[in-house]
């Protein structure tokens, strides 16, 4: 990001905590520490979401040296999404439900400061659509932010693990209408930003503003309703350079749908202080039943920027309308300067969506500037329209083979790609000012989907289709690739394939190492071209973020294992091996088919099981932080 105002700076553990003259505020105390590679102060890294890291002194030439330092289990299993927070000489590590958090002295092998383990009811568990996974802890103001899988946003002091203040996110206290937490909180100026989770169960979707200093709700966006309550102005906010109207998130509902209409927000924030925006992105409409909600179901699967004071929207731009596939819109936005496109440079919005399009945005007004597969075999839709005198511009074209709704419900459409998982999920990329290129974890799986309708009871299952996942066809074999994409042109420049789909966060650095991590267990090396420099197989399979930061001198790299997540339900679940995966391929193809309830509750996070069936002959459940270094 730019350069800010003139800063002082007064020492803060093993760090510099540098604040502006006028006055020391969250906001410029994480920009300040997040600008110091030394430390990992927020879950990506930064609030541009670059995830890339100055730290050099692990390279391409000494990275196939590196060693484990030292590890630790977690005492917990089932997912491990997210990654740990460094600041100055502390480590800050989270867990799936229950949701632990644990802060570890660095000077110290990691030894165990505080320990904090919040007492939630467990019923919470079984309406976690994809797992009990939770995507990490935001610091600010000297308080650790916990979203914790019943709503319930927690601030701990940073020091002694104590609770701060609490605030109930969910609009039903009681959890009687399924809501749940799974994102990691963002800290920005003196507020706390986080969603929601339980589209599956037609929760309606919002982003929310809590006062860091005592919990207190500033303001609440939700993504569907009333102009009043989605804080959409119909002349000022826009959607591809038009304003967007009034009552622009009920109209294009039928009825009051848009009540139990989805489009929640569990995904990564990203923030632009100059700007003063927030950018997010809303997830699927309720039900995944097409046929049971005609019209564009705004503002599902729409990309927002909002300002942070208020949460007024100042645009928008909806990727997938009317969505017949999951194609949860909620993956980082990743910010970048001075990008040039066609000639031009812009302040830009990198998004790689669930969809299978890349996309690169203005990030100031919201116009689209490139939108291209990332995955070439994306079948779903031939091309996003981009000229602005269309009335399909920036509307997907939708193969009618693979509409979901083509012939109503009841209907098995087969050969979908990408599969509901998208091209790629929650998983972040990362972005390298030094090579210009995006790293990004995909998926290459497609689908079978299978419409039935299913009505709404508050609390219940709201899924409505049954699907199958699978390897995509008369490819590679294997369910993923690594690639390097160019945002500017559209083009992959690179694609490294993996056997299963990478379902980690990527990690760039100076030293020109780009890191991920695999469902086996991998923690692997690459560079800047994708050849492999390291590998090194850890105790369980890796949906965590791979972090980087510098303690006494020395870089270390650290990453949670921990399989599970959609990708490895059928693992965390219990499901595989051979006879659970065996028992579920049967139910999809309609052998012992499942009963009703039992498919609505399933097949929202299980149509994965019989895909990744495999995954039970490489690893198996276990949660544990590993942290590398290169020899002393």
């Amino acid at each position: 990001m730019r350069v800010f105002r003139k800063a002082i700076c007064i020492p803060f553990a093993a760090t510099l905590l540098c604040a502006s003259a006028i006055g020391v505020s969250a906001n410029e105390e994480l920009m300040n520490l997040s600008a110091d590679a030394k430390n990992w102060a927020m879950p990506t890294g930064d609030y541009a979401n670059t995830r890339y890291s100055k730290l050099n002194q692990i390279n391409k030439d000494n990275v196939k040296d590196l060693q484990v330092k030292w590890t630790m289990s977690t005492g917990v299993l089932r997912g491990h999404e997210g990654g740990p927070l460094v600041i100055g000489d502390v480590m800050y590590i989270h867990t799936p439900f229950p949701n632990i958090v644990y802060a570890l002295d660095l000077k110290n092998d990691g030894k165990i400061l505080w320990k904090y383990e919040p007492k939630q009811d467990p019923s919470v568990i079984a309406i976690m659509c994809c797992d009990t996974v939770n995507r990490g802890v935001a610091y600010g103001d000297g308080k650790i932010i916990l979203a914790q899988a019943d709503t319930t946003v927690t601030a701990l002091d940073a020091k002694t693990g104590e609770v701060a203040w609490q605030a109930k996110n969910g609009q039903a206290t009681d959890g009687s209408i399924a809501e749940s937490s799974t994102s990691a909180p963002m800290v920005v100026k003196d507020k706390v930003i986080i969603g929601i989770s339980g589209a599956e169960y037609g929760v309606r979707g919002h982003i929310s503003a809590y006062n860091l200093s005592d919990g207190t709700l500033a303001w609440r966006a939700y993504s569907t309703g009333p102009d009043s309550e989605t804080l959409i102005d119909p002349e000022k906010t826009t959607h591809l350079g038009k304003p967007v109207g009034p009552d622009s998130g009920t109209n294009t509902w039928e009825g009051e749908q848009w009540k139990t209409g989805g489009g929640t927000t569990w995904g990564w924030y990203a923030y632009d202080p100059e700007l003063n925006l927030i950018y997010y992105g809303t997830g699927n409409p309720s039900t995944w039943n097409p046929v049971q909600r005609p019209g564009d179901n705004r503002w599902s699967m729409t990309i927002m920027a909002r300002d942070a004071d208020t949460g007024m929207a100042k645009w928008l731009y909806q990727m997938t309308p009317h969505d017949e596939w999951d194609y949860d819109g909620v993956n980082e936005m990743i910010l970048v300067d001075d990008m040039d496109i066609d000639g031009q440079q812009r302040d830009v919005l990198v998004h790689f969506d669930r969809n299978g399009f890349a996309y690169t945005m203005d990030r100031a007004n919201g116009e689209l500037l490139v939108a291209k597969k990332y995955d070439p075999t994306v079948n779903w839709a031939t091309e996003v329209v981009m000229d602005p005198a269309s009335d399909q511009y920036g509307r997907p074209q939708v193969v009618a083979e693979y509409s979901t709704q083509q012939n109503g419900e009841d209907t098995n459409t087969t050969g979908v790609c990408p599969a509901a998982l998208g091209t790629k999920d929650q998983q972040p990329a990362t972005y390298s000012p030094k090579t210009g290129l995006f790293y990004v974890p995909t998926n290459h799986v497609c689908m079978d989907y299978e419409p039935y309708k299913v009505s709404y009871t508050a609390g219940q299952a709201y899924v409505g289709a049954t699907v199958a996942m699978y390897p995509t066809p008369n490819s590679h074999g294997g369910m993923g690739n690594f690639i390097a994409w160019d945002a500017a042109k559209g083009e992959i420049v690179w694609s490294k394939p993996e056997q299963f789909s990478v379902w980690s966060g990527a990690l760039a650095t100076e030293g020109d190492v780009v890191f991920y991590g695999t469902l086996e267990g991998y923690i692997k090396a690459v560079d800047n071209e994708g050849n492999e420099l390291y590998k090194f197989k850890t105790p369980s399979g890796i949906i965590g973020n791979i972090n980087t930061f510098e303690h006494d001198g020395k870089q270390y790299i650290a990453v949670l294992s921990g399989v599970g997540g959609w990708a490895g339900i059928g693992l965390a679940g219990g499901l595989l091996g051979a006879e659970g995966a065996a028992a579920w391929q049967q139910a999809v193809a309609g052998e012992n088919a499942p009963t009703e309830e039992e498919k609505s509750i399933s097949t929202a996070g299980l149509g994965a099981v019989g895909g990744y069936a495999a995954l039970a002959d490489y690893t198996t459940l276990g949660g544990q932080l590993t942290v590398f270094g290169l020899p002393d």
